[in-house]
């Protein structure tokens, strides 16, 4: 991937976000396209006094953004009561769904590894019951896909030509 660059520290919505682009070429059936995909560490915190947070992106038509959701954790202050936090997206026919994620305890399981359990936005993340704090880190995943692509930028790009697949020798009968 060409063009790796950081950008600087931010806030975006209550997330805490670390940027990085990166930029790569793709062929498709409709001919040749520019991809960029931008990454972003994302984080909230939910508490008695913030019990949900939306994580909202403007809606464009050649943009696809994901939100990998990586921890859950209890942080300092927290009690040791049950806090179960909930995640509220829309399934594939667009109905909203809430589904609980995590119910930690300070005694017993402080924190939850979501193993990038992706999610597309809008998203709200609410606590349920408890009074937290509970942070939520993941990462945002922006890929953008141009096709107004030149003709120049094309001729650049290299060429993977595929071998066909040939048939296996045969060899003589076994006696």
């Amino acid at each position: 991937m060409a063009g790796q660059s950081a950008a600087a520290h931010g806030r975006m919505g209550g997330f805490s976000l670390v940027n990085a682009t990166l930029s790569s070429a793709v062929t498709s059936t409709r001919g040749p396209l520019r991809q960029t995909n931008a990454l972003a560490l994302a984080g909230c915190e939910l508490s008695g006094q913030t019990r949900s947070f939306t994580f909202k992106v403007e809606e464009e038509d050649d943009t696809e953004h994901v939100l990998a959701l990586n921890m859950l954790c209890l942080t300092e202050g927290a009690k040791d009561e049950c806090n179960v936090v909930e995640v509220v997206a829309r399934d594939h026919d667009n109905q909203e769904i809430a589904v609980p994620v995590a119910n930690l305890r300070l005694s017993c399981q402080p924190m939850l590894s979501l193993d990038d359990f992706q999610l597309q936005p809008p998203v709200t993340f609410r606590l349920k019951s408890g009074s937290g704090p509970v942070r939520i880190t993941g990462r945002h995943r922006i890929v953008c896909i141009n096709n107004d692509f030149s003709e120049e930028e094309d001729s650049e790009e290299e060429e993977i030509k595929l071998c066909g697949i040939l048939p296996a020798k045969k060899h003589g009968g076994r006696s």
